[in-house]
C-alpha cells in the first residue's frame, strides 16, 4: 500500500502540469494510500507558520460577514495536504529526481503547445490586419493551462528545478543531457513568449541565485547576455520588456494598491475576508484623487501577495506568510552548508528549492501566484522536496574529523 501512495502522489505531482482535476483526484487516492498504508505522517518544520496562516484565514472569514463567499478559500485548505503527502512519501532522494525529470518533459510539451499557440497568433494578428502587441497582449499564450500566469508560474518552476539538476545532479551528465538542454531550451522560449513580465524577473532572480551558486564567475556576463537576448529578441518582446518601465502600462497596479493600502488601514487585523477583495472592494475602497476611468487592467485581486492577504485576512496572517516563506530560506541554506563540496541530489534539490521560493516571493511582488491552485501545489511539491533534502543532511552521518 506504501508503494501504491507513492505512485499516486508521483502522478499527482506530475498530473498538476496538465490537470488540475487529475492532481487533486490523484491526491485523495494517495491521502487514502497513505492512511491505509499506516506510515507515519509527517509535516516539515513550516507545519507551525503554515498551520497558523490557515487559521487566521478561518478566523477572518468567521468575521468577514459574507462567509459563504469565503467557502472556496477553505476548500482550497485540501490544497496544502500536497505538503503531508509529499513530505510523508518522498522519502528516497531518487523518488525526487523522477518528478522533476517528468516536469521537465512534460513542461517542454506544454511549453512547444504554447510556442504553437504563439505562432498562431500571430497568423491571426497578420490575417485581420491587426498590430501584434495590441491583439496579442489581452490574450497570450496559455499552453494546457487555462490562464497565461498559471502557465508561466508552472514553467518557472520547471525551468528553476531543471537548472538544478543539470547543475548539480551527479546522474545529469551521465544519461539524458541533451534531453535535458532539448526541454531547457523549450522552457526558456515559452517563457519569453509568455510576455507575463513577472515571471520573467523572478525567472532572472531565480535563475541568477542558481548560476551564482554554481560558477559565481558567470553573473558577470549576466547582463551582457541579457543585452544580447534583447537585441535579438523580435520587437514585440522588446516593447513588452520596455513596457515594464513605462508609469502609463503600470497604472491600473498603482490604483489597486493604494486601493488595498487603503483597505489594510481600515481593516488590519482580520481583513476584509477571504473572496472580498474584489473589483467592488477596489472601487469601495480607492483613494479620492484616483483618475477616472479606471486605467485598464484586471481588478479582481490586488497583484500582490503581500498587500492581498493583508487586506484580505489581517496583517498578522501576512506576517505569518512571509515568516514561511523566510523560514524555507533559512533552513534550505543552513542544510546546504553541511554538505560535502561536489554534485549531489542533495544539493540540487535544496538550491532548486530556494531558487523556487526566491522566485515566488519575487513575483509575489506584481500578482497573486499562491493564489493559484496549480501554482500552489508545485509550491508545496518544491518545498516538501527541499524538505526532504534537509532532513537527509541532517541525518547523514558525518565523517571523523582527520588529525
Amino acid at each position: 500500500m506504501l508503494s501504491a501512495a507513492q505512485y499516486l502522489a508521483f502522478g499527482s505531482a506530475v498530473a498538476v502540469l496538465f490537470s488540475i482535476a487529475a492532481c487533486q483526484i490523484l491526491l485523495a487516492f494517495a491521502l487514502v494510500a497513505l492512511l491505509l498504508s499506516k506510515a507515519p505522517l509527517r509535516l516539515p518544520r513550516i507545519w507551525l507558520p503554515l498551520a497558523l496562516f490557515l487559521l487566521a484565514t478561518l478566523i477572518s472569514l468567521a468575521f468577514s460577514g459574507d462567509i459563504v463567499a469565503g467557502l472556496p478559500q477553505v476548500r482550497k485548505i485540501y490544497v496544502y495536504s500536497m505538503l503531508l503527502v509529499v513530505f510523508s512519501l518522498f522519502r528516497d532522494l531518487r523518488l525526487i529526481r523522477r518528478p522533476v525529470l517528468c516536469w521537465a518533459g512534460l513542461g517542454a510539451i506544454v511549453a512547444a503547445r504554447g510556442i504553437v499557440q504563439f505562432a498562431a497568433k500571430v497568423s491571426e494578428a497578420a490575417a485581420l490586419g491587426r498590430n501584434f502587441y495590441d491583439y496579442y497582449e489581452p490574450e497570450r499564450i496559455t499552453g494546457f493551462m487555462s490562464h497565461w500566469m498559471t502557465f508561466g508560474g508552472e514553467e518557472m518552476f520547471v525551468l528553476l528545478m531543471l537548472m538544478a539538476y543539470l547543475f548539480w545532479s551527479p546522474s545529469a551528465r551521465k544519461r539524458g543531457l541533451w534531453f535535458s538542454l532539448l526541454c531547457l531550451a523549450a522552457l526558456c522560449a515559452a517563457l519569453l513568449l509568455g510576455f507575463t513580465r513577472s515571471i520573467w524577473i523572478a525567472t532572472v532572480v531565480g535563475g541568477l541565485y542558481l548560476v551564482w551558486r554554481w560558477k559565481r564567475r558567470l553573473i558577470a556576463l549576466a547582463p551582457l547576455a541579457l543585452l544580447i537576448g534583447f537585441v535579438a529578441a523580435p520587437p514585440s518582446v522588446r516593447t513588452r520588456f520596455r513596457s515594464i518601465f513605462h508609469a502609463g502600462d503600470n497604472q491600473f497596479r498603482l490604483v489597486i494598491w493604494r486601493s488595498g493600502l487603503r483597505m489594510i488601514e481600515q481593516h488590519p487585523w482580520l481583513g476584509l475576508g477571504p473572496e472580498q477583495v474584489n473589483r467592488k472592494a477596489v472601487e469601495r475602497y480607492l483613494p479620492p484623487d484616483t483618475p477616472l476611468p479606471l486605467p485598464s487592467g484586471w481588478y479582481g485581486h490586488l497583484h500582490n501577495i503581500y498587500l492581498h492577504y493583508a487586506a484580505e485576512r489581517g496583517v498578522p496572517a501576512m506576517l505569518i506568510l512571509v515568516w514561511m516563506l523566510l523560514l524555507m530560506l533559512v533552513d534550505f541554506q543552513k542544510a546546504l552548508r553541511t554538505l560535502p563540496p561536489g554534485p549531489s541530489d542533495r544539493r540540487f534539490i535544496l538550491h532548486g528549492a530556494t531558487a523556487v521560493v526566491l522566485a515566488t516571493m519575487v513575483a509575489g511582488l506584481f500578482e497573486l501566484n499562491l493564489g493559484d491552485s496549480e501554482v500552489l501545489t508545485m509550491f508545496l511539491v518544491v518545498a516538501g522536496c527541499g524538505y526532504v533534502a534537509t532532513e537527509a543532511v541532517e541525518k547523514e552521518p558525518k565523517e571523523p574529523a582527520v588529525a
